[in-house]
């Protein structure tokens, strides 16, 4: 079980998106450079999104795209069907014909771990992945931020020096 170039371009490229439509519309020459993909691979990628709804485009000068909904309404498993890109760690495929026509022994098995991943995928978000980054970044730099849940206890990183809220 594999994903993939095309499921991983297509989340890198949506995640780009997210991340630099603030100024307006992203020509993909700009997601190409920024990412290393191919300027033609990632026209037909678009084009995917954009018949799954997931980007819109924009012509003319200073056109390109922007995502159709907000970053934290697309999910990674959006991305990669949208894109035609399946996730299956079955032998046949889901078509329970694995062994002479018949569903294997651990068909099932396979089967609930692509129930879970896809699961997973549709947890992530692209505005998760973003604060994901953020966060990152923050903490690379002696950052730490403080999470403060509902009921007013807070997770604190050991051994924290700097704390920003």
């Amino acid at each position: 079980m594999r994903l993939t170039t095309k499921g991983r371009f297509a989340v890198t490229a949506a995640l780009d998106l997210a991340t630099n439509q603030a100024g307006g519309p992203v020509s993909l020459a700009e997601i190409s450079a920024r990412q290393k993909i191919s300027l033609s691979y990632l026209e037909q990628l678009f084009g995917k999104l954009r018949r799954g709804g997931l980007v819109k485009s924009t012509r003319g000068p200073g056109g390109g795209y922007m995502l159709s909904r907000p970053a934290q309404d697309i999910s990674v498993a959006e991305i990669i069907t949208a894109v035609d890109e399946s996730i299956d760690a079955t032998s046949c495929g889901g078509q329970e014909n694995c062994v002479e026509d018949q569903k294997c022994i651990t068909h099932d098995l396979w089967e609930g771990l692509n129930e879970h991943i896809f699961t997973y995928l549709r947890a992530v978000t692209l505005a998760k992945l973003i604060d994901d980054s953020e966060r990152r970044k923050q903490e690379a730099k002696g950052v730490h931020v403080i999470e403060v849940h509902s009921r007013g206890k807070a997770d604190i990183p050991p051994n924290t020096n700097t704390i920003t809220a």
